[in-house]
């Protein structure tokens, strides 16, 4: 892994829940095919919006309670949490574009109401 963050069951509240800026968080496992072909996007994301947005990858193996919770159905799939709420889900492989341009609306709409 790079820039992206590990996130995992014991550090989920203060990583993502408390977090003050925008957390994306990528919930993969190692056997899936689409997951191997989305963590070089994410990585990318991880380095161009590093400082704005928190970029994050659960193993969904590895923590299958987060992955339940949240409903994680097929992977991949991204969630963004702003103040701990889950606001945008993403399912599958999809071009970094479209992730830039949840990303850069969610920022957009921050920017607005800090």
């Amino acid at each position: 892994m790079g820039n992206a963050l590990k996130a995992d069951e014991a550090g989920w509240d203060t990583q993502v829940m408390k977090s003050a800026e925008l957390v994306l968080v990528d919930f993969w496992a190692v056997w899936c095919g689409p997951c191997q072909m989305v963590a070089p996007v994410i990585e990318e994301l991880a380095t161009e919006y590093a400082g704005k947005v928190k970029v994050m990858k659960l193993n969904t193996d590895e923590n299958p309670e987060i992955a339940g919770k949240y409903q994680v159905m097929s992977i991949p799939t991204i969630l963004i949490f702003k103040n701990g709420q889950p606001v945008e889900r993403l399912v599958g492989a999809m071009p970094k574009r479209k992730f830039k341009e949840v990303l850069d609306s969610l920022l957009a709409q921050t920017s607005k109401t800090a």
